[in-house]
């Protein structure tokens, strides 16, 4: 087989042409909204204000931010589309090259290793058609040959990608494995069992909420607490699932204080020193996301109805889950003592309450799902209200059950890491398999 060092240029053509948004000539067409890393091309209807460049069937389009993880393809719609001019498009001599060798080599740490050291800024830089069609590579001269390379690396990957399924369904699995123990736990089913004299000994969930009501009601005779309306009796029909007899179905309001933030100017942030606020952008699942926006000392006394405390339960109020769960969050050391801005609220729970087993219940799909079915078909950015979260049914064991149930989940989960951690290193190997191939396909030998 026979190889030749050629220049991109030299079989592919920069498809000319640069468009205003609102430039009649493009105007009903679709937009080319982003390509993801495994090639997959998504269009909107969107309106974006940046200059355009056009794309025709057939035509390679490669992101100019990304194209070094992969997202770049062919595009094969029917009408033509736009794009912004962060992308390029290409038309490309069929005679001169193999579209599929193509793809494969732009896909390859070959290419990686051209842009690194033919383009200054390497893979940092946005990568524009002057940094691609300049690029030195080298491919087969004969087309036919080129082709038989695609073919032995579609062989190839076809293994690799078969073992990448399976790795990934195992990851979803692993997922639905760590719901099902948060169900079975909510459940009262991860308890060991024990005999109705040894319940009748110890506290019950019904003696629990009782006392925590008794408490309520002294701290608002004490004026410590403001009054509340009174939460709605909760029906037989709202019952979700079963719990053991000696637990007791609540509202979450009645366990807990939910505390939605206030709205601080713009200008009042800074950086530097002062005090930690948490924002809307802090809000995120399990972690808090950590900035370094801060407020003036003096806010602390000013706005003290407000400060968050280390354990208090982070939620967020807009747009409140994404695909990974349910925006909740712990508050750490770090933000501890800080301030709440608008649009996020905190729970913060009674004593007799585990923290942890409040955070797990709210981890669950019961209330993903609850939340999710609540706001279906109501726009992209639904909002929680305060009686969405107090209102919510809340299934309370005695206390030393709820730290039994929280203790056996950390056990189960650590066990779920681990084979997460141990499926994921198979990707990674999975990953590296994939290069080689492409590696030795690609080489001229």
């Amino acid at each position: 087989m026979s190889w030749q060092k050629v220049k991109l240029g030299q079989f592919l053509k920069n498809r000319k042409g640069r468009y205003k948004p609102k430039d009649p000539a493009i105007q009903g067409l679709k937009r080319i909204e982003k390509i993801d890393f495994s090639g997959t091309i998504y269009l909107s209807d969107k309106v974006s204000n940046t200059d355009m460049i056009l794309v025709k069937k057939g035509d390679l389009v490669i992101s100019g931010i990304n194209v070094e993880k992969g997202a770049m393809n062919i595009y094969q719609g029917e009408e033509d589309v736009v794009a912004t001019i962060h992308y390029s498009s290409y038309e490309f001599d069929e005679k001169q090259i193999d579209i599929d060798f193509l793809t494969n080599f732009l896909k390859s740490l070959e290419f990686k290793k051209a842009l690194k050291e033919q383009v200054p800024g390497g893979i940092k830089t946005e990568i524009k058609p002057k940094h691609i069609l300049p690029l030195e590579v080298e491919i087969p001269t004969d087309i036919e040959e080129q082709r038989k390379v695609v073919k032995k690396l579609n062989e190839n990957n076809s293994i690799i990608e078969d073992v990448s399924s399976e790795l990934t369904h195992q990851l979803d699995l692993i997922k639905q494995l760590r719901q099902a123990f948060l169900r079975e736990a909510m459940q009262g089913k991860l308890l060991t069992p024990v005999t109705s004299s040894g319940v009748e000994k110890q506290e019950t969930g019904h003696d629990l909420l009782a006392k925590i009501k008794a408490e309520k009601a002294q701290l608002i005779a004490e004026k410590k607490l403001k009054k509340e309306k009174e939460l709605p009796p909760i029906t037989n029909d709202e019952i979700p699932f079963e719990i053991p007899e000696h637990w007791a179905w609540c509202r979450l309001g009645e366990i807990s204080n939910f505390i939605s933030g206030t709205n601080f100017n713009s200008s009042d942030f800074k950086k530097g020193e002062g005090v930690k606020c948490i924002k809307i952008t802090n809000a995120g699942v399990g972690e808090l996301i950590e900035t370094d926006d801060v407020l003036p000392y003096n806010f602390i006394e000013k706005y003290s109805n407000y400060i968050v405390y280390q354990g208090d339960l982070i939620l967020a109020l807009t747009r409140p889950y994404i695909a990974e769960g349910l925006k909740i969050s712990k508050c750490n050391n770090v933000y501890n003592n800080s301030l709440l801005n608008q649009r996020v609220a905190l729970i913060r729970n009674y004593p007799a309450i585990s923290n942890e087993y409040i955070y797990k219940y709210l981890r669950s799909d019961y209330v993903l799902n609850k939340y999710k079915s609540m706001f279906e078909g109501k726009g992209q950015q639904p909002n929680l209200k305060k009686e969405d979260v107090t209102e919510l049914l809340f299934p309370l064991p005695p206390l030393h059950e709820q730290e039994q149930i929280v203790a056996k989940l950390a056990e189960l989960m650590a066990f779920c890491d681990g084979l997460e951690q141990s499926i994921k290193e198979s990707q990674g190997y999975n990953e590296k398999l994939l290069q080689q191939v492409l590696r030795e396909a690609l080489q001229p030998q």
